[in-house]
């Protein structure tokens, strides 16, 4: 064999070796897109493990007759098909339907620092919402524009609705609403979703974004997540500032759309700034409470009165953040926030998908129901925390109809 054939064999050898890597690349990017997205879920929304909660004949009826209404879920975040029901994470259709379910607001993240935790982060810190927008295989416009993963998410939500108009409505307007209360008199299961984005950071410095949020269906905007952005500081930033200049705008444009601000994440300072400021009451769409525990993820017992003296709502969440998750830590909180704060002002804010352990799914709210009437609650009180609050409070501050942006 002549040295020019042997190198002739060689070369082949190389290409051959290099096509099966090639191959074997490319399988294991498709087992990675088609597997890693789920296991990457089951890992990090998780439901501590219990036994069927027991529900009486009494508490049932009485929960099949309430508007349910929950004020965060991040459940757009991940790449299940919400119309079919899971056996991870917390929310799906079918699961909303069985917790009846009226109100249910998805809420968008679009950066979430990794390493993240509820005392300090870095505004630059590493995004861990952009891997997982890459190996979730989000269009690519997505990795580098936090606007374009609010769009993004927001179209989920669309195609949601256009695909099980009969199970899910987005509501825009009070009129959407009042259509999905009426529907659901009449014997409907269809869900009325709000579209609420966490964490203004996605605006992107650019307040012609906010009118883009807008028309992709936004009416409710928290004004930060994990770290401080150009509109001030985070509940779990560096800075604790007030509200900035960019920040004050940002305010008076959200409440000149009607929509809905939400200070979950925000500083003290800024929740105490903006309540001097806003012309319209303000929600706490997911929180603990100081007075019940001492987490950095709670906000204090003042801050929740002044905003209820407002007329704001303030959502209690579930996850092990706020200490107790179980459902009677969840409903001894309901009753010290009530305690607290007004009967009016209380509402349900689970951060259900929100990456959180949880004692309950969204099926399971009826235990709720249950241990408020055992620890002798009133049936009013019950109607309003479990969602006539969150009702009242849409059908009076969501625009009346569409507003130009």
């Amino acid at each position: 064999m002549t040295k020019e054939n042997q190198n002739r064999r060689i070369s082949k050898g190389w290409q051959l070796t290099a096509s099966i890597s090639s191959i074997f690349i490319i399988i294991a990017l498709g087992f990675t897109l088609i597997f890693a997205p789920a296991a990457i879920e089951k890992g990090t929304n998780q439901i501590n493990a219990h036994p069927p909660y027991p529900i009486s004949q009494e508490a049932s009826r009485l929960h099949q007759q309430l508007t349910v209404a929950d004020l965060h879920a991040d459940s757009l975040l991940w790449n299940r098909d919400l119309s079919q029901q899971a056996n991870y994470g917390h929310v799906d259709l079918p699961r909303l339907q069985q917790g009846n379910v009226a109100i249910q607001t998805f809420a968008v993240p679009t950066k979430s620092p990794r390493g993240q935790n509820y005392s300090r982060n870095e505004s630059d810190a590493p995004d861990g919402i952009t891997l997982l927008a890459m190996i979730q295989a989000w269009p690519p416009a997505t990795w580098n524009s936090l606007y374009q993963r609010a769009l993004y998410q927001s179209g989920k939500l669309h195609k949601l609705e256009q695909s099980n108009p009969e199970d899910l409505k987005i509501i825009r307007n009070q009129s959407d609403l009042g259509m999905v209360l009426t529907a659901r008199q009449k014997g409907s299961q269809q869900v009325a979703a709000l579209l609420a984005l966490e964490g203004a950071h996605a605006f992107e410095g650019n307040l012609d974004n906010l009118e883009g949020l807008y028309e992709a269906g936004y009416r409710m905007i928290g004004l930060h997540h994990f770290f401080d952005n150009r509109l001030g500081g985070s509940l779990h930033g560096v800075s604790g500032s007030r509200l900035s200049l960019f920040g004050r705008r940002a305010l008076a444009r959200m409440e000149a759309l009607n929509m809905i601000v939400d200070l979950a994440h925000s500083s003290e300072s800024v929740v105490d700034e903006v309540l001097k400021l806003a012309k319209r009451p303000v929600v706490i769409s997911h929180t603990g409470i100081l007075g019940t525990c001492d987490s950095p993820r709670n906000i204090s017992d003042n801050l929740i009165q002044r905003i209820a003296e407002k007329g704001g709502l303030i959502g209690i969440g579930f996850w092990d953040a706020i200490c107790d998750t179980s459902p009677e830590g969840i409903v001894n909180t309901l009753r010290y926030a009530i305690d607290l704060a007004g009967e009016d002002h209380i509402a349900l804010g689970s951060d259900f998908d929100g990456g959180t352990k949880v004692s309950l799914d969204a099926s399971e709210l009826a235990v709720l129901t249950e241990l408020m009437m055992r620890k002798g609650f009133s049936e009013t009180e019950i109607r309003k925390v479990m969602g006539e609050n969150v009702q009242k409070f849409l059908m009076k501050h969501l625009p009346e109809e569409k507003t130009e942006a």
